[in-house]
């Protein structure tokens, strides 16, 4: 789990979306920025998830947010769920983990007893100034809008 705090400045990245377009914190500066990790594209609780927060994008925009879906599939994959679902926000393929690491929510997880390394389900929103606002840890993924957008 991450040892990141509200009120730390967030980790600067780099990474390439869905299609193939490099984003990064300073690409942000002056909007407030969602970054939400998701462990898998096309996975029931991550496809709630990402539903949610593309039927209140609206509300988003609004509010001067934009949002970044982070998980380590590829491109390809990440462009067919972004597609399939008409999402209105980018989807960062970050294959080698350098976005997950930064924001430290990849790391040890049990599954039905299992242990195994994948992604801790995080939510973190980072203020004009690119700072940590708020962090979500304990995500509903039918319900994250409302709990971004308190």
């Amino acid at each position: 789990m991450t040892t990141l705090k509200i009120g730390d400045k967030a980790p600067n990245f780099s990474s390439k979306d869905q299609d193939g377009i490099s984003h990064s914190l300073t690409d942000y500066k002056g909007k407030k920025l969602v970054v939400f990790f998701y462990p898998k594209a096309n996975t029931p609780g991550c496809t709630a998830e990402a539903c949610d927060l593309r039927d209140n994008f609206e509300r988003f925009e609004a509010n001067n947010y934009a949002l970044l879906g982070v998980s380590a599939d590829n491109a390809k994959a990440q462009g067919n769920f972004k597609s399939k679902y008409k999402f209105q926000f980018p989807l960062l393929a970050d294959e080698d983990k350098s976005v997950l690491n930064a924001f430290e929510v990849w790391g040890p997880k049990t599954f039905m007893g299992r242990k195994y390394d994948g992604i801790h389900r995080t939510t973190f929103v980072i203020d004009e100034n690119g700072i940590i606002d708020d962090i979500i840890s304990e995500v509903k993924t039918k319900i994250h809008a409302s709990q971004i957008l308190k």
